[in-house]
């Protein structure tokens, strides 16, 4: 894991963000081989969590990234109710916050089909094996279909080893 994922997992977890790692990144924290440029974390989209998530970010300068002029991250209460996704660039990398995942469902869903694992010494909540292939296998882009792939082989191995 590159130094700047560590540490935007870090801030969202001491700030107490309610966050699961789904997408790419979870899907190498499940032992898959494709790289990603990016966290996609699916988290609860109530204005107080969207504020600390905001907080955990706020110097290292968040902006918009889907914006034309990279409008920087300025929540409220009020502007909190109507947002369903975030797409950010921070000077740690790209963080990719969304209210629900194709394929699993809204947050309280992704959360309980969600397991926790190890990264950077640390546990964090994170899409299961078996829900991300759901997930990715909604999607279907290209390189969603090569994660689905890869991640059933995982499956199998995992499955097989348990048997043993």
């Amino acid at each position: 894991m590159t130094t700047e994922f560590q540490n935007l997992l870090d801030r969202l977890q001491q700030a107490e963000v309610d966050f699961v790692i789904v997408g790419g990144f979870a899907a190498m924290m499940h032992g898959s081989s494709l790289m990603t440029q990016d966290i996609d974390v699916c988290c609860d989209f109530s204005p107080d969590n969207l504020m600390r998530l905001m907080r955990a970010l706020s110097d290292i300068h968040p902006v918009h990234r889907m914006t034309p002029n990279k409008v920087v991250l300025e929540l409220t209460a009020k502007n909190c109710a109507n947002l369903k996704n975030l797409y950010l660039d921070t000077d740690q990398g790209v963080l990719d916050c969304l209210s629900e995942v194709a394929g699993v469902g809204d947050f309280k869903q992704v959360r309980r089909v969600s397991q926790e694992l190890e990264a950077g010494e640390k546990l964090f909540y994170v899409l299961s094996l078996d829900a991300l292939i759901d997930a990715k296998t909604a999607i279907n882009r290209p390189q969603d279909q090569l994660a689905v792939n890869q991640l059933k082989i995982i499956r199998g191995m995992k499955n097989s080893k348990s048997d043993s």
